[in-house]
């Protein structure tokens, strides 16, 4: 673990940690008693830092069941369980789905959850680890995401493809292939418009870029959708329309800073049951690091 990042972490995910911390603070101030009234507060309590009802029943079942085999004292003692209880819970497959090589990644989501430059970033930090990356610039509706993939690109020194405004944005997929094979890359990322998951001819329409991709690459495709934290539940809603529609391998939560509701990634992670590829809890380029489930639930519940 990389102190640095962690430090970033936990400070990113404050207002959900002092939020949840307080409560269970009147938890324990209640008592130590392991009463009907204690476990029915804790579920209270884990559902409203978002968490989701069946992440939390699953949880605090867990909770309940290990005070009863190994004689739990009292509530602090399972509390004390809960940072271990909540990473056994996000935890999903170990390998990170960006290491494969060679390997295109569509990149989708609503507008604003910063999909464009969550591209940018990852350009940035897989080049920078060594990877031979070519971007699509694939919102081709949007003329500031186009600019932005340009700075992005220059950052971290990978060629972009791009057509004018308006064009149609398979054509920018196939396009964007075709140049990796030539410069012999090993990682695409194709950004696309961001689309409303209410919107039939939007999904649609990015069904049809997603076909032409897998159709025209030679190597495997992988979907990513990138969720804004903030949105918690609704996000989860979203999250399940396009996995509908295209069949999502991964998720990179984005704006954790900005919630008091950063226990989405326990729902996301149960309820959608996705990896969590990567997380951001800020604006800089190394503010969008690899999940890592064990360090989340401490930042998330302790800081320590």
């Amino acid at each position: 673990m990389a102190p640095v990042w962690y430090e970033r972490l936990t400070e990113g995910l404050t207002r959900t940690r002092e939020s949840l911390q307080g409560q269970l603070n009147v938890l324990l101030r209640k008592g130590p008693d392991l009463d009907v009234e204690f476990w029915s507060d804790l579920e209270d309590t884990l559902v409203a830092a978002d968490m989701g009802a069946a992440a939390v029943t699953e949880i605090v079942d867990r909770l309940r069941d290990d005070a009863t085999r190994e004689a739990l004292p009292d509530a602090q003692a399972v509390l004390d369980r809960l940072v271990h209880e909540i990473a056994a819970e996000i935890r999903t497959s170990k390998a990170d789905l960006l290491a494969e090589k060679p390997l295109v990644v569509l990149v989708v989501g609503i507008n604003g959850t910063g999909k464009t430059t969550t591209v940018g970033k990852l350009a940035k930090a897989l080049s920078d680890e060594g990877r031979r990356v070519v971007i699509g610039s694939g919102d081709t509706f949007r003329a500031a995401a186009i600019e932005q993939l340009r700075i992005w690109a220059t950052r971290a020194n990978v060629p972009v493809v791009e057509r004018e405004r308006g064009s149609d944005p398979a054509s920018v997929s196939f396009d964007t292939l075709r140049s990796a094979e030539a410069q012999d890359a090993d990682l695409v990322l194709i950004d696309t418009a961001g689309r409303l998951h209410t919107s039939p001819d939007l999904m649609a329409e990015l069904q049809k870029v997603h076909r032409v991709t897998q159709r025209e690459s030679r190597w495997p495709v992988r979907v990513l959708l990138v969720m804004d934290a903030t949105t918690g539940q609704n996000g989860l809603v979203q999250a399940r329309e396009f996995d509908r529609a295209l069949g999502l391998d991964g998720i990179v939560l984005t704006k954790l800073d900005g919630t008091a509701k950063g226990g989405i990634a326990v729902a996301i992670a149960r309820d959608l049951g996705l990896p969590i590829v990567r997380i951001g809890v800020g604006e800089d380029v190394d503010d969008l690091r690899p999940f890592d489930p064990d360090e989340f639930a401490r930042a998330l519940v302790t800081g320590a």
